[in-house]
């Protein structure tokens, strides 16, 4: 153990002490940190990028634009913003409230615990962390220990530039992450699989600690017969292959029409080959499996479907290397469509009409992403409408999260909450509703004995 609940306490204690000291809550307080964090992300550029390529094998492309280079925009868009959100927003008082003020305060939470995961282990423990800075909260970071390397760094970085008392990282496995959640913080942020997210949402409870819950599920490509094929097959393949499928948003399988099914599969063995060359393995844009475990049960998968396999299939697990693999003619009870996949297996399955699509569809869990390609907007409109999911496109695939206007985060089992943005500020406050009553009137109206007050208050409340 590298601490005990006692311990954990004592950090909190901490950051307690320093939060009501009131340090956190300034504006220029909170824009000083952002900038603190921007500066030291961008003088440990290399070495990030360094430690991403060693954990998941990632181009310095790909960690520039999926890690790095997402983190400094989004706190460039906050610091741009951050004063205004930060005001109190007035609202309307109804007449029989009046002479009153109505107004809402965004109050910190305090001590916020965030917990990243191994896929995206530098933006998806920073990118939360800037949201609990613009919010005015301390924070303790738990980086995913899988990603060793890249926990590395963010643990140097971070201690080197914060007080332990305002941002601290810790470090541990499942023992470690046992004790964080059942300590007394008063928010918990957390990215990961349903089934730890489950117990974080026990452990929370025990407490009635708020959380957000950033999840996945088997976020469906939807393609009818309209679609553009060729830009379908390469915007598809581009979102289910970077970061070699590990990406919560990446589209876990494909549900085409069958006229249009030969053609768009013909179409992403181009794109494959086109973004990735002969041997995939030789690409200096296609990363590895994150570790032994991952690569056993994704080998797996592809195994019990190997019948399916139409392309790719193939692994080297001295080098965590796994080929981008399409599967055709799977069923719904398929190994490939039991879970999530979460890596660079693409089962592919037809439909006939569009209401049995979108039907078969909500058979299972609430995705995080969804995605449809077509060039009817009536069918557009008639998939956003009609299946519920966290968020997506259409016409493209993961695109959305990179927009830092949009709210992320997913619904039912693929999460609860959402940040980014201004939904980042918004998740780590509180909305405190104030109302500011005059004391130049009297409120006998209010009072008892009522009598026939009724009379006059059945107007004012209708």
């Amino acid at each position: 153990m590298n601490f005990t609940a006692q311990d954990v306490e004592t950090m909190i204690d901490s950051q307690h002490a320093f939060y009501f000291s009131g340090e956190t809550r300034s504006y220029a307080f909170r824009k000083e940190m952002l900038l603190t964090l921007k500066e030291a992300i961008s003088a440990n550029e290399k070495e990030i990028t360094e430690a991403l390529h060693k954990d998941l094998r990632k181009s310095s492309f790909e960690s520039y634009v999926t890690e790095i280079g997402f983190v400094l925009s989004s706190i460039s868009y906050m610091i741009k913003h951050l004063e205004e959100w930060m005001e109190d927003e007035a609202v309307k008082t109804p007449v029989h409230l009046q002479p009153a003020k109505s107004f809402i305060v965004r109050e910190p939470y305090g001590s916020v615990l965030i917990i990243g995961p191994f896929n995206y282990p530098f933006q998806l423990v920073m990118e939360p962390l800037v949201g609990a800075i613009a919010g005015g909260n301390c924070a303790i970071v738990k980086p995913s220990e899988t990603s060793a390397h890249t926990a590395n760094i963010v643990k140097k970085m971070l201690t080197e530039i914060f007080p332990a008392d305002y941002i601290r990282v810790v470090e541990g496995e499942r023992e470690e992450t046992d004790v964080l959640i059942h300590a007394p913080f008063d928010y918990i942020f957390f990215t990961g699989s349903v089934a730890v997210g489950k117990v974080i949402m026990k452990a929370a409870a025990e407490r009635l600690t708020p959380i957000t819950l950033e999840l996945g599920g088997k976020s469906p490509a939807l393609v009818d017969q309209t679609a553009d094929l060729q830009k379908a097959a390469e915007r598809i393949v581009w979102g289910k292959f970077v970061n070699t499928g590990q990406t919560c948003v990446a589209p876990d399988y494909i549900l085409v029409h069958h006229s249009v099914k030969e053609k768009l599969i013909k179409e992403m063995v181009i794109s494959i080959r086109k973004f990735y060359g002969k041997d995939v393995s030789e690409s200096p844009d296609y990363g590895r499996i994150v570790s032994d475990k991952h690569f056993n049960r994704l080998v797996e998968i592809i195994e019990k479907d190997r019948a399916h396999v139409i392309s790719g299939g193939s692994s080297d697990r001295s080098e965590l290397f796994i080929e981008p693999t399409l599967l055709d003619n799977v069923s719904w009870n398929s190994a490939s469509m039991e879970d999530e996949i979460f890596g660079p297996v693409l089962p592919i399955l037809t439909y006939d009409n569009l209401g049995e699509a979108i039907y078969r569809i909500r058979q299972l869990p609430k995705p995080l992403a969804a995605y449809m390609f077509t060039e009817n907007e009536l069918a557009a409109d008639y998939f956003i409408e009609n299946l519920p999911f966290g968020g997506g496109c259409i016409n493209d695939t993961i695109s959305h999260v990179g927009n830092v206007n949009l709210p992320f985060g997913g619904v039912g089992s693929s999460g609860m909450s959402a940040y980014h943005g201004k939904a980042s500020f918004d998740t780590f406050t509180h909305a405190k509703s104030m109302m500011k009553k005059s004391t130049s009137l009297p409120m006998n109206l209010a009072f008892p004995p009522y009598g026939n007050k009724i009379k006059i208050v059945k107007p004012l409340i209708r």
